[in-house]
């Protein structure tokens, strides 16, 4: 009897169990979020800063003011490399020149390291490997000096299949046409570079948080839901964020340059926004906290009609939200 009696126990404690990891689940199945893309394929991806430790101005919450993640590499002796805060393995020296074709089939063909799971990457995965206090802006103690003036990314422009997303030598992201390249009849140079581990397509998933403020599930950065009417100069917007508060918080900053381009839906245009996560989000070009290496007078901005990264001179009128953590 008494071995009967605790089978029961046993079974009704586990019966309770389950209810009680069922509940919870729930609770977690209720929280107002959304997703960005329809991509199918997300995965969790941590931003490397930017690289930026020098310091462009008196402006307190410039790029270098913010150390969060290091970019940190490991050189694995094999022609690879393995950046440490993303965990993406990189071929270390890229295949050179080729057509964006070539380059698809390039990746999904290379044997490199004993791994034959090799890609080209997402627009999201290569900008992670910009160096923006360089130029080039690669670390060139990882990679090797590439001739390359852009690098092939996997996307092609929404709407547009004539165009693919290339990162460029100088730390920008943009759709360039793929006949540019010196192989497809243009005069540019276009590398591939190819990685492993990577999701083929980045999607964000947003939480209201239902203070005006959404969080990215991916990064872990919590954003400003909506942003601030006006446009303003690069160190009015330095001085805004930093003196913010918003949902009872009060350590906001300017993003950076790849926290900024990392809420961009390549899946959308005009904004390539998610309405839903920013209502009222505008196309048009918002503000980073970096610096354009070198140069004083200019700062990089993320135009949010596509994606594109690129630089303005500081006492230009843009846009502005803000972020937190990291």
């Amino acid at each position: 009897m008494k071995r009967v009696h605790f089978v029961s126990v046993t079974l009704i404690g586990t019966l309770l169990m389950t209810l009680l990891i069922a509940a919870l689940m729930s609770e977690k199945v209720y929280l107002p979020s959304v997703n960005s893309g329809t991509s199918t394929t997300t995965s969790s991806l941590k931003l490397p800063d930017t690289g930026q430790v020098t310091d462009y101005a008196a402006t307190v919450g410039e790029d270098s003011d913010y150390t969060l993640n290091p970019p940190t590499y490991t050189d694995n002796g094999n022609g690879t490399v393995t950046d440490q805060v993303t965990g993406l393995i990189w071929q270390q020296t890229d295949g050179g020149e080729m057509t964006f074709d070539t380059a698809v089939s390039y990746c999904e063909n290379l044997t490199l390291g004993t791994y034959t799971d090799w890609q080209l990457p997402s627009g999201y995965a290569l900008f992670s490997l910009v160096d923006l206090d360089h130029n080039p802006a690669l670390n060139t103690t990882a990679f090797p000096v590439s001739s390359a003036q852009y690098w092939w990314t996997a996307e092609e422009l929404v709407g547009d299949s004539s165009r693919a997303w290339v990162v460029n030598a100088g730390g920008g992201i943009g759709a360039h046409p793929k006949n540019e390249t010196l192989s497809a009849g243009g005069v540019k140079l276009f590398h591939a570079r190819c990685v492993r581990n990577a999701p083929a397509q980045m999607t964000s998933t947003f939480t209201d948080n239902g203070n005006a403020t959404v969080t990215d599930q991916n990064t872990g950065l919590m954003w400003q839901q909506t942003e601030v009417s006006t446009t303003m100069t690069w160190d009015a917007a330095l001085s805004y964020c930093e003196d913010l508060t918003l949902g009872d918080l009060t350590d906001w900053r300017l993003p950076n340059s790849k926290e900024l381009r990392s809420i961009n839906d390549d899946t959308r245009m005009n904004p390539s926004l998610n309405l839903i996560a920013f209502p009222g989000a505008q196309a048009t070009r918002y503000w980073s906290s970096t610096t354009l290496f070198g140069r004083t007078d200019s700062a990089w901005f993320v135009d949010f009609i596509s994606g594109l990264a690129s630089y303005n001179e500081k006492v230009g009128q843009l846009a502005v939200r803000c972020v937190r953590g990291g």
